[in-house]
């Protein structure tokens, strides 16, 4: 095992990282807000850390192996939730507890978008836009922006690239090279995120909301600068376009790649994962919709039709935006919200949730096992897009829903046992390793009423999700460590 190769990669990343404080010290300092200087101060704390941990190992030379690349991803993305919290503890309009400050920024790195801050209207810009941006950098993983800049340092990158990638399949790559893939994906997540805040803007935002949503839109985040959320605009049209950015955000990035080449929408029309993904969409936005109106809970079927759609976009997706408390919707609603936001967004998106393509591998997997029971000599492959596929994928599927669930399941007896109930503990649980942010029950607007321990229970929860489990629990297992 290379651990100065390990050593010398987190802290080049740290000293990276610590640049992102630059952007709302100067928005502090321009506004006048006073909190600037808890970020200039963080750069210095965070870069210093990093140069620390680069200096031993500048010298290394190692190739990066795949171990190491799980272990660097694992790493930088624990560390770097916990340098993200330095700030928010150090200002002095939040200071918030190590504790909070920590769950705030590993929520908003992971794109969860659960907040444990009341009154966001009456917090200064710079720490509004910080929250913000944290999630804008993890929405498409700061690792794969890593990659990029790794091998000017002599550093390979394909094996961060395949252990960060979210999705079932990691090893096809949009271009040759593994740079040049980073840089695409990147090019195509700007292009998105600035298409959206103009939208926003000509919606009737102002430019600092359209930019500080559009950050958390297209990373399918959810973290707002206003405590109502999109709520806070009583505006279809803002309303109209978060949802077309949302379902867009959530979709595979490498569809958007192919439809710019090709200058054409066909890439999308012809993908299985991707006409799962939006009949999934428009079925349970039809259920919803039709409800609300019956059930009267909005006073007329155009209300009840963009705050049944969007809400069913905002949760499904993983997204986390409310414009209503659907907690408070009758009866299964809140539940089924909760439980579509399981399935998530695409592979290879900013999505969380167990993955379209997953929930279609599963649903595929069990009608081939329904058909083997009338026929069992009969040799029955699963097939996406008319291919047939190995049955190691199948296996790998099967065995990621398994762990998915496991999880799951002891987070949330742990959440039980620290004193939440059940609708609290279920929703909570599933908020985290969704990567969604609201839930039902007692954190249904915010977890500040949440404990310490069950508070890091949901933060590791998130980083389960962000990374899909198995790269965090690789690490745990004894194989990995073996020569």
């Amino acid at each position: 095992m290379h651990f100065l190769v390990v050593q010398k990669i987190l802290g080049v990343l740290l000293m990276a990282f610590s640049l992102a404080m630059l952007p709302p010290a100067a928005i502090g300092w321009y506004a006048g807000d006073g909190s600037w200087a808890a970020f200039v101060h963080a750069c210095y704390i965070i870069a210093g850390l990093g140069f620390l941990l680069w200096l031993p190992a500048c010298r290394a030379r190692q190739g990066l192996r795949l171990r190491e690349g799980f272990i660097v991803v694992a790493l930088f993305w624990t560390v770097l939730g916990l340098a993200g919290s330095v700030p928010l503890m150090l200002a002095q309009a939040t200071s918030m507890s190590f504790t909070d400050a920590a769950f705030e920024s590993i929520s908003g790195l992971t794109t969860t978008g659960s907040t444990a801050i009341v009154g966001l209207d009456s917090l200064p810009h710079s720490i509004l836009f910080y929250r913000q941006q944290l999630q804008w950098l993890g929405g498409m993983g700061i690792i794969v922006l890593a990659v990029a800049v790794l091998p000017m340092l002599g550093i390979g990158g394909m094996q961060l690239y395949r252990a960060e990638l979210p999705g079932p399949i990691k090893d096809s790559k949009l271009t040759p090279r593994i740079a040049e893939t980073a840089k695409t994906l990147w090019n195509i997540y700007v292009g998105l995120t600035v298409a959206c805040a103009l939208a926003y803007w000509l919606g009737g935002m102002t430019p600092f909301d359209a930019i500080a949503h559009s950050f958390s839109t297209v990373a399918i985040g959810g973290f707002s600068p206003h405590d109502a959320s999109m709520g806070y605009f009583h505006s279809a049209l803002i309303e109209s376009v978060a949802v077309v950015f949302m379902v867009l955000g959530g979709t595979n990035f490498a569809l958007h790649f192919a439809a710019m080449r090709r200058r054409s929408l066909k890439p999308y029309s012809l993908d299985s994962e991707f006409r799962t993904y939006v009949t999934i969409l428009g079925v349970i936005a039809v259920a919803t919709v039709a409800y609300l109106y019956i059930e009267n809970t909005f006073a007329s079927l155009p209300q009840a039709l963009h705050h049944g759609v969007f809400q069913v976009v905002s949760i499904a997706t993983t997204t986390g935006f409310t414009t209503a408390s659907f907690a408070e919707w009758p009866d299964f609603l809140p539940v089924l919200l909760i439980f579509a936001s399981f399935i998530g967004g695409c592979a290879s998106s900013t999505g969380g949730g167990l993955k379209v393509i997953r929930v279609l591998l599963l649903f595929k997997q069990g009608r081939r096992e329904l058909t083997r029971l009338v026929h069992p000599s009969a040799r029955i492959a699963v097939k996406i897009g008319g291919r047939p596929l190995d049955d190691r994928v199948v296996e790998g599927v099967w065995g990621f829903f398994a762990t998915y669930v496991l999880c799951f399941s002891v987070g949330m007896l742990l959440l039980m046992a620290a004193g939440l109930d059940q609708i609290t503990a279920f929703s909570a649980m599933a908020a985290s390793i969704n990567n969604l942010g609201p839930g039902l029950g007692d954190v249904a607007a915010n977890f500040q009423s949440v404990g310490d321990f069950p508070k890091w229970v949901l933060a590791i929860s998130m980083l389960l999700g962000r990374l899909e489990i198995f790269t965090f629990l690789v690490l745990l297992t004894p194989d990995f460590w073996r020569r």
